[in-house]
């Protein structure tokens, strides 16, 4: 199944998040290894976006895709197995210490 936002294929939950919210989602994340430069115009262009009228709720809208994703794969995020701890081992006894 194909899915399209407007005339734009969506191929990846990547591509869908994007076309559904219009903008990149490293303009909101990040990119890994940005330096404080590219991180500081990222954020300053995000807030730009942020003040535009047409924008006003997208911070909603990514709240709810989040709680959305985290709704969704709830079971693999809280599978938490405890682990079986191994065997203590036992010290030999020290030399010249008292029995």
């Amino acid at each position: 199944m194909r899915t399209y936002i407007g005339h734009q294929q969506a191929v990846s939950a990547e591509d869908f998040v994007e076309l559904a919210l219009g903008t990149p989602v490293e303009l909101w994340l990040g990119a890994e290894g940005e330096t404080e430069e590219e991180r500081a115009a990222r954020l300053d262009a995000a807030r730009d976006i942020l003040a535009d009228l047409e924008y006003r709720s997208l911070p909603d809208e990514v709240a709810r895709i989040a709680a959305e994703v985290i709704e969704v794969h709830a079971p693999e995020l809280f599978n938490v197995v405890p682990l079986a701890r191994p065997p203590r081992r036992r010290r030999p006894p020290r030399k010249g210490a008292a029995a």
